[in-house]
């Protein structure tokens, strides 16, 4: 087995570590105060490294977990400078959400090193990545992706490769847009809802039997009939990020985006309200507030 090196040990990242070490890999991972308490990976057998040159030592499989573009930057560029230490034939898996263009570029860079770059986002949620049901969306060599299918096994159940580098990055800003537009259509409805009068529950059974059915509402539900989150925990700053990354995209191939902008302007008055660390699903309760 190749030796696995883990960098964003964070709500995603931490499922992903575990599934990893739990079953048989050799694993090491980057110590960090943004990472989830991390005993369980050292019982399992992980190992905790203080710098990113010290992982990649030891390591042939470089995930990096962490938010974005900035992030992803950083870690090979900047502050982490994994560039100056990647060995040939070593290869970087970037698991975020990320601005395809840079994602090019970085792959470049990683490959002028004699060394593989895919990126390989993330679909579903912490829950699923505890459960190593993640659904992964992969750009890379068709090569290499099967040289590192074994090891993306451990924590994913479906696995779309969508073509060369920066193609699963694009597919994640699709997919995504698709999600979170569903997602703030139905919170927009049910705050319009509330203000007409009609109940939280008759609206929901009322989509669950008509079109309105999907997996936006499977999410949305819970909170609009319990008030629960743990289907939908994504942030409002997370959501623009990633709507933000989409319009790029759209605007970068020549497609049009007229709702990913507006649904884009949604989520930016709710971060310029103060709002960015909600989790998504209460915005139904800010948009019937602030009439957004």
């Amino acid at each position: 087995m190749e030796r696995i090196g883990v960098i964003g040990v964070g709500l995603m990242g931490h499922g992903i570590a575990l599934n990893i070490v739990a079953k048989g890999w050799p694993l090491g991972y980057l110590s960090h105060p943004g990472n989830q308490p991390s005993d369980d990976l050292l019982e399992a057998g992980a190992q905790a490294f203080d710098d990113v040159a010290g992982l990649a030592a030891e390591c042939d499989i470089l995930l990096l977990c962490v938010t974005g573009t900035p992030q992803v930057e950083d870690v090979l560029t900047g502050s982490g400078n994994l560039l100056a230490a990647l060995r040939p034939g070593m290869v970087v898996v970037d698991c975020s959400t990320a601005i395809p263009e840079s994602t090019l570029a970085l792959a470049g860079l990683v490959e002028a090193r004699g060394a593989h770059f895919v990126d390989a986002a993330m679909t579903r949620t912490p829950k699923e990545a505890a459960e190593g049901r993640l659904n992964l969306l992969i750009g890379g060599a068709p090569e290499i992706v099967a040289r590192i299918t074994p090891m993306l096994e451990t924590f994913s159940e479906n696995r779309f490769y969508a073509g060369p580098v920066s193609s699963g990055h694009r597919l994640k800003l699709l997919h995504n847009f698709v999600s979170l537009g569903s997602v703030t259509l139905i919170a927009e409805a049910a705050a319009c809802a509330r203000a007409a009068g009609i109940s939280d529950a008759v609206l929901v059974d009322c989509l669950k039997r008509g079109g309105g059915y999907g997996a936006g509402l499977d999410r949305m539900a819970p909170f609009l009939l319990d008030g629960a989150v743990d289907q939908l925990r994504f942030t409002v700053s997370n959501s623009l990020k990633d709507l933000t990354y989409y319009n790029a995209m759209a605007e970068e191939v020549g497609s049009p985006h007229l709702i990913a902008e507006a649904t884009r302007a949604i989520m930016a008055r709710l971060v310029a309200g103060g709002h960015g660390e909600e989790l998504l699903p209460r915005q139904v309760d800010l948009m019937a507030e602030k009439g957004e």
